[in-house]
Parts: C-alpha cells; structure tokens; sequence
C-alpha cells in the first residue's frame, strides 16, 4: 500500500513540472471576451466559445500576449479598450526581435498576408519566434483561414521556425 503511495506521490509531483503548452493570445480574443453581447448570431456565437475558453479551459494553458496585441487592445471607445486591456494586464508580453521584423516581412513580400494587414503578420511571427505551441485568434480572414494556414507554415518553416497551431477557442479545448 504505501508503495502506491508514492508512486502516486511522485506521478503527482512530475505532473506539477510539466510545463503547460504556451498561448499566444490575438487580440481579437480580448476583444470577443470583453465585447457588449451582440445580436448578431456569429459574432454572439463567438463570444460565448470565446468566454466558455475562458472561465473553463484557459487554465491549462501558459497565456502570452505582444506589444501589437497591447496596442490593438487599447484603440476605440475609451471604456471598451480598459476592459479589454484589464484582462491581458498581467499575462506576459514576447519580445519583438529583429527575427520577427524578418518574419513577419517575409509573410508579406512571401506569403499570403497583405501589406495592410502587416500587424496580422506581426502576431504570426511574434508567436512563432518565441515558440509558442499555439496561436489564439478569431481573426479568420488572414490568421485562421484554412487557405492562408500552409503557405503561412511553409514560410515559417522556410525560414527554420516551427509555426505554431493557429486556431479559435473552440478547437482550443485541453484535457
């Protein structure tokens, strides 16, 4: 018996230091979270997977956010942009190295990002130089778009990074 003990004692303890996959969290996520419920169908749609994410599986994750997701966070209505920042304020921010400037270039003059959406090829390449496993987004039209996705990884990959996962909080959903 006292043998099991341990055994369970010590699967608990190796348990405690594995270390949780790392979140790179967009800003579109704040955003939805702290959204006025919308009557649109998607978008509520949206919120609610964005809050469910939230309160019940966030927690399994290590969350990080990057000086454009700060920046986007705190444009608009001045209220809207407090309660969006309130809930990134004490998640970690990844550095913006000269590695993400090259990558994030590369994802335009390279890939499928457009030159007006440069800070969508910001978040890719912020999350994907400082390794995160995934990309948190509901940004669908340049981040998460199923078209977008491989040439994204095959530059990434091109240039000797891993990408990480890009997807929304309901295909985000941990043990």
């Amino acid at each position: 018996m006292h043998h099991v003990g341990c055994r369970a004692i010590a699967k608990a303890s190796i348990q405690k230091n594995i270390m949780k996959p790392k979140v790179y969290i967009e800003t579109s996520i704040p955003s939805y979270l702290t959204a006025r419920p919308s009557n649109d169908i998607r978008a509520m749609a949206n919120q609610n997977a964005t809050i469910e994410w939230w309160e019940n599986h966030r927690f399994g994750f290590d969350l990080f956010v990057s000086e454009f997701v700060i920046a986007e966070a705190g444009l608009g209505h001045p209220e809207a942009a407090q309660r969006r920042l309130s809930v990134i304020v004490n998640l970690p921010e990844l550095s913006v190295t000269e590695e993400v400037k090259m990558l994030a270039n590369a994802l335009i003059t390279e890939g499928p990002i457009p030159t007006k959406s440069e800070v969508d090829a910001y978040h890719i390449s912020v999350a994907t130089i400082n390794g995160m496993e995934y990309l948190l987004t509901w940004n669908c039209t340049h981040i998460a778009n199923a078209v977008f996705r491989p040439k994204i990884e095959v530059i990434c990959r091109k240039y000797g990074f891993e990408p990480p996962i890009i997807c929304t909080p309901q295909e985000l959903i941990g043990e």
